[in-house]
């Protein structure tokens, strides 16, 4: 059974990762727990990928952990599980908390800014308005700024809404200490999350005259939809060309939207898509994907600008990816 994306290396490696699992399992005897473990684990992947991708911000090592999560769970005795969900979601934070240090030495040697790897995502993620919110580029920017710890908690809190006692065998912490973690967290994003309700048609709407302005080589028409204190960031990752640092201001952002793309020898396009549940664009050149653009909306203008073109944050753009809590 293939219980992985549409990346075809991907596929591969979690199937072998399942049969290996199947055949230790068998090995013992016991094929019924096997099929269970499997039927489980399948039932609650979207959930586990989503986890995973909440505390990593990177679809290709939220990926990973599932196969680690597998290969562990695998080798579980469901007779002593009381709670399956909870069990698999244990594991995957356990594994996340362990990949976010391993992440947070390649980042410190990021060439210019780290944003998450943007993903396709299927209309139902744009339905569930908090998971939306909690998938979105501001947010994911925001989660960055927590410790390991503090990320988990307060994502399987706030987003999952697990209970005390089952954050702290995730974390291996007392409930009374996931409580502050908790307390701490929730503040701190609360400090730094994105200010007011925007809804998707006010978005798509500000992107349809950002596109406009942009097509057109419109100045104004661009800086009317950019707030004053706009920040533009870019993710080449040292591979692709794009700004090393924050770009503040309408009239730079702009003028640097503007004077890139115009510069281009190449046929330039854009089109509105559906990005970690919220409007983004996403242009092509000649024809390939090149940069997906996603947007922080405040007060009907754009406040944040995410401009991710490293190629290797990329593959998660060419098929839809289910989330889901």
């Amino acid at each position: 059974m293939r219980v992985t994306p549409p990346e075809p290396n991907e596929r591969e490696k979690l199937v072998t990762s399942e049969n290996n699992g199947r055949e230790q399992a068998e090995a013992t005897g016991d094929r019924g727990c096997a099929d269970a473990a499997t039927e489980d684990f399948v039932a609650h992947r979207n959930l586990l990928f989503t986890v995973a991708y909440e505390m990593l911000g990177s679809a290709a090592d939220a990926e990973d952990v599932l196969q680690e999560t597998w290969l562990k769970w695998a080798g579980v005795d469901l007779a002593t599980v009381r709670d399956r969900r909870a069990y698999l979601v244990r594991i995957t934070t356990r594994q996340s908390l362990n990949r976010l240090r391993t992440l947070g030495r390649r980042k410190e040697s990021y060439v210019g800014s780290w944003l998450p790897e943007p993903l396709l995502t299927t209309p139902d993620v744009a339905e569930d308005v908090e998971l939306a919110d909690s998938v979105s580029m501001a947010m994911m920017l925001v989660l960055e700024t927590l410790s390991p710890v503090e990320r988990a908690v307060f994502v399987l809190r706030e987003v999952f809404d697990l209970g005390y006692d089952e954050i702290a065998e995730a974390v291996e912490k007392t409930p009374a200490a996931v409580r502050q973690i908790a307390h701490r967290a929730r503040a701190h994003v609360a400090a730094r999350r994105p200010r007011g309700e925007v809804t998707a048609a006010e978005s798509r709407q500000a992107l349809a005259a950002f596109q406009v302005a942009v097509e057109t080589g419109d100045l104004q028409g661009l800086l009317d939809i950019l707030s004053p204190d706009v920040v533009l960031l870019g993710d080449g990752g040292g591979i692709k060309q794009a700004v090393l640092r924050p770009i503040v201001g309408a009239d730079k952002v702009a003028r640097l939207m503007l004077g890139g793309l115009v510069k281009l020898p190449v046929a330039v396009t854009m089109d509105p898509a559906q990005v970690n549940g919220h409007p983004s664009l996403v242009i092509r050149l000649d024809g390939e994907l090149d940069t997906v653009v996603a947007v922080r909306m405040e007060a009907g203008r754009i406040k944040g600008l995410y401009a991710v073109r490293n190629p290797e944050k990329l593959s998660y753009m060419r098929e839809a990816t289910a989330l889901s809590r």
